[in-house]
């Protein structure tokens, strides 16, 4: 069942059941109200009246990184968490490192597909999720400290055996990895596995489904967009060759009788 779920997902196209939704930046705070419902926000402001203003996170398109907000009741917040910023790695370390600091579309191909293929996990999948984690950049770190092409939190690339998580084939396959464990642990439902990989298999467990976090419905939807972008246009190049192969048939049919005649 698992392969076989892995080798329909390589030819089909994902659902995107939480329609379009904008990239985000990591969230600074997240914030637990009483109601039990949590959000991810750049940050807080007391404002008049007993009131909080929870400042959501920016998509990228905003003009105005704080046009989006919410008013709460201060008594209504009930646990806050911080997250502390990335420490960068040393400018040393980047200048003796024995690996490229971005990958050829050649070398990304390469690595991506034996990841793939060891943990049997789709090529475009893997390709999404790193467009949607760092863009492709080898040494990018979010501001909650995650690290490489699949953003690996220190931990997680501990727990992984990556020993550098910005060597791209260790942190490939440390990633490729940890969304097999994911697959696994969600029975091959990708958009759960996905908003685990982003919001941690705790908050998927805890609200039995994608959790309400606009950060990870918006990650989720971007990954599978990216998905089925991929499979679309794959499928699109396989039948301009088919019609390609079928024009030039004929012509090469008579050229091969044309010379067995001579």
């Amino acid at each position: 069942m698992h392969n076989t779920l892995r080798r329909a997902l390589a030819g089909g196209v994902l659902l995107a059941v939480l329609g379009a939704a904008p990239a985000l930046l990591h969230a600074a705070e997240h914030v637990t109200l009483r109601n039990g419902f949590e959000i991810d926000c750049a940050r807080r402001e007391a404002i008049e009246g007993d009131k909080v203003r929870l400042f959501l996170l920016p998509s990228l398109s905003d003009a105005r990184p704080d046009s989006s907000y919410i008013d709460v009741a201060s008594d209504a917040v009930v646990g806050v968490e911080t997250f502390p910023d990335p420490v960068l790695p040393p400018a040393e370390k980047k200048a003796e490192a024995q690996f490229p600091s971005e990958l050829t579309p050649a070398e990304m191909h390469t690595m991506l597909a034996k990841a793939g293929t060891q943990h049997h996990i789709d090529e475009d999948l893997l390709a999404s999720v790193v467009k949607a984690e760092s863009g492709g950049h080898v040494m990018a770190v979010s501001r909650t400290g995650a690290q490489g092409l699949m953003q690996l939190m220190p931990g997680t690339a501990n727990e992984l055996g990556v020993a550098d998580a910005f060597r791209p084939e260790q942190n490939i396959a440390g990633g490729t990895a940890y969304l097999d464990q994911l697959l696994v642990r969600y029975h091959d439902n990708a958009a759960l596995a996905l908003a685990a990989y982003n919001a941690g298999p705790g908050a998927v467990d805890r609200y039995h489904g994608i959790p309400p976090y606009r950060e990870t419905r918006a990650y989720v939807a971007r990954v599978i967009r990216e998905f089925n972008r991929r499979k679309a246009q794959a499928a699109a190049g396989a039948q301009t060759m088919t019609q390609t192969v079928t024009q030039t048939q004929p012509k090469n049919q008579a050229t091969s009788q044309t010379a067995g005649l001579r």
